[in-house]
């Protein structure tokens, strides 16, 4: 019986003191140093009597206290978590010769004849984000889509290995630890052995077990599973300067009681580089946890500033991965699947084999050239191989198993979603169904991608919702989706009155967009964001693109004859203007764009950074800026030409202030937006 309202007394709020800081030191022996000094059973009697001392006297107990690893009340849903600084994700190589060109860019970037790198292993596991203030754990969220993920601080917490309170000197008032969550072989060994002898679901691998433990919503559950961590890197610093190499950082992050591996290792240049590869990868089946590559990153902060960022990914770090891994099955069948550019795609049914870890039973061969020059049939031996985390794929068939009277596989010329004539353009090697918006393959694609974060950005609008409208008949394309009325969206599976009402809140607030994201949102092939941009900033108005013809079209930066093609096709089917016609009579709207000549872009060519709060939706900011010819960076650097800076600005304002850059706030965006490029010094 808890007896809280008793005098508390001094010894006891003492050797409750004495008992957190011997565990918090244990911990770190035995997670950080790998050097524990005291049995388990030692560690367990002072954890009892902790619990002992906190369960009498409730006001001992603090959210840092080792006590508090055990899981809690179960959520209902993970809340949503917005990346301070985005969790960009890395390019990958596959070779040594991919590894030498991305030395080159790095040296040429940087005009230096050889770099210093920090090699490290690449853990098969799933990204995490650590939140300490005043070295607290605050927070924990999963990576997510990179610029938003889930938080899982309830569940990150039964982690031994994830310090509730950082220890030692100079700690951040605002730390952001990055790292990998994994479960260790023997871990993962232990627990498909339990789920086997529950008669329960046993994992795939160690990466699925990992995801799937840390994205319970009963952190009780997670607190039985056996999770681990490692440390990599940082985000968000507030209140302290980081060393000046990567390899130093990991080393304060270490001296913090944070878990960082002991593989990284300094190199100098690609033979270096690979030399570490090379030694790693013949240990990896030695190591105690999975991992399918190795990360290189230029080692100095400096140089990794001056490199920056292109699209998601830093231009200063690499994953090399490990050769793919194959292994024989049989095929069993021979099916096509319709994109949403509706490319028809066979795909290999295949009995069940293990590669790389994971479960295989299907595999892509591409397209019809593939399986010619492959001369895959049902019914053949092949070896499959998964590179890292791409789709499986057939290699080769092997004709000495094969059996009589196997035929060679056709493409079908009829669409097996909605029988539209399959067609072929000449030097493709895709073939396509015809059907275009109308084919419900392609409708259900059109559709998601319509919907998508960066192109209308309708909240809500989840993939399986898609297919379960489409299914039932409620939408045919995409500007159905603005007559949809809340009645009918409360009565589909897993939607009530309250998400249905949010629903069609977010399809009216849609409805005022801008001209990039509209003709990004089409789906129009090969036509992605920048090039989308690029269309609306040099002709204006989307019945000016229409008309264009492929040679002016070719006068846009980026596009090509390819693209130029796809747009006039796009264009001059009947039933794609029909639904757009329907999109502007639903209601949806955008601003022209004053066209502008590259030279008459005033901003063209500075390097602009948004960061803290700022009153209106970064993306709104983000395509104005734009449409000005400024290119919006993730991160500050010598080269950036400013930070427009809102309510509670971080690391990124303070980085702006150390290297003397113009910080403007949004009084000074607006004549900035105007043409008013004195605000830039």
């Amino acid at each position: 019986m808890s007896t809280s309202n008793k005098t508390l007394p001094a010894k006891d709020k003492q050797r409750a003191a004495e008992l957190r800081e011997q565990l918090n030191y244990h911990n770190y022996r035995y997670y950080v140093l790998d050097d524990p000094e005291i049995p388990d059973a030692e560690y367990d009697r002072m954890l009892r009597e902790l619990q002992g001392l906190e369960e009498h006297y409730p006001e001992l107990r603090s959210a840092d206290s080792p006590t508090q690893r055990v899981g809690g009340e179960a959520l209902s849903a993970f809340a949503e978590v917005q990346h301070e600084v985005p969790m960009l994700s890395l390019g990958n190589v596959f070779s040594e010769e991919e590894l030498v060109d991305f030395d080159r860019r790095c040296r040429e970037g940087l005009d230096v004849d050889e770099i210093e790198y920090l090699a490290e292993p690449k853990l098969d596991g799933l990204a995490i984000s650590l939140l300490y203030e005043d070295g607290v754990l605050v927070r924990g969220a999963t990576r997510g889509d990179g610029a938003t993920g889930e938080d899982v601080t309830h569940n990150v917490k039964t982690i031994g290995a994830i310090p509730l309170r950082l220890t030692g000197k100079g700690i951040p008032k605002r730390l952001e630890v990055r790292g990998e969550i994994y479960m260790p072989k023997k871990g993962f060994e232990e627990l498909n052995q339990r789920q086997r002898d529950n008669h329960a679901k046993v994992f795939a691998n160690p990466r699925n077990a990992a995801a799937g433990s840390l994205r319970q919503l009963d952190s009780s559950i997670t607190a039985t599973r056996p999770l681990s961590m490692y440390c990599y890197g940082v985000g968000v610093v507030e209140g302290a300067r980081l060393a000046k190499t990567h390899q130093a950082t990991l080393e304060q992050l270490r001296s913090w009681g944070l878990r960082v591996s002991n593989e990284p290792a300094v190199v100098k240049g690609v033979k270096a580089c690979e030399a570490y590869y090379e030694q790693l990868l013949a240990r990896r089946d030695a190591l105690d946890y999975e991992i399918d590559g190795i990360v290189y990153k230029v080692n100095r902060h400096d140089q990794q500033q001056a490199l920056g960022f292109v699209s998601r990914a830093p231009r200063w770090a690499i994953a090399r991965k490990f050769p793919a891994q194959e292994e024989m099955t049989r095929v069993l069948a021979i099916d096509i699947q319709v994109g949403r550019t509706g490319a028809l795609t066979p795909v290999a049914r295949l009995e069940p084999v293990a590669v790389g870890g994971v479960i295989v039973t299907n595999a892509t061969l591409h397209n019809e050239d593939e399986i010619r020059r492959k001369d895959v049939r049902v019914g053949d031996t092949v070896i499959v191989r998964r590179a890292g985390d791409v789709i499986p794929e057939v290699v080769s068939s092997i004709k000495s198993k094969r059996k009589k009277g196997a035929r060679q596989f056709k493409v079908p010329t009829k669409c097996p979603e909605c029988g539209s004539e399959v067609v072929r353009v000449e030097g493709e090697a895709v073939a396509r169904c015809s059907g275009g918006l109308f084919c419900p393959a392609q409708r259900k694609e059109s559709i998601k991608h319509f919907a998508s974060r960066r192109a209308m950005d309708i909240d809500g609008l989840g993939d399986k919702l898609v297919e379960q409208l489409v299914d039932a008949g409620m939408i045919h394309d995409v500007a159905d989706l603005y007559s949809l009325r809340v009645e009918q969206l409360a009565a589909m599976e897993r939607m009530g009155e309250k998400s249905a009402t949010n629903l069609v809140a977010a399809l009216e607030k849609s409805k005022s967009t801008t001209l990039p994201r509209f003709i990004f949102a089409l789906g129009i092939r090969e036509v992605g964001e920048a090039t989308a941009l690029n269309l609306a900033t040099h002709f204006g108005s989307l019945e000016k693109i229409i008309k264009a013809t492929e040679a002016q079209l070719e006068e846009v930066t980026d596009v090509g004859p390819v693209v130029a093609k796809n747009i006039v096709a796009f264009d001059h089917q009947a039933h794609n203007r029909e639904v757009i016609d329907k999109l502007i009579r639903a209601g949806v709207h955008w601003a022209d764009i004053k066209t502008r000549l590259l030279g008459e872009q005033p901003l063209a060519g500075k390097s602009i950074v948004l960061t803290g709060s700022l009153t209106e939706p970064r993306n709104a900011i983000k395509d104005k800026l734009q449409a000005l010819g400024a290119k919006v960076s993730s991160s500050v650097s010598k080269k950036t030409a400013c930070v427009i800076a809102g309510a509670d600005a971080g690391s990124k304002l303070a980085r702006a202030q150390d290297l003397g850059i113009p910080v403007l706030d949004e009084a000074a965006l607006k004549k900035l937006l105007a043409g008013d490029i004195s605000l830039l010094g």
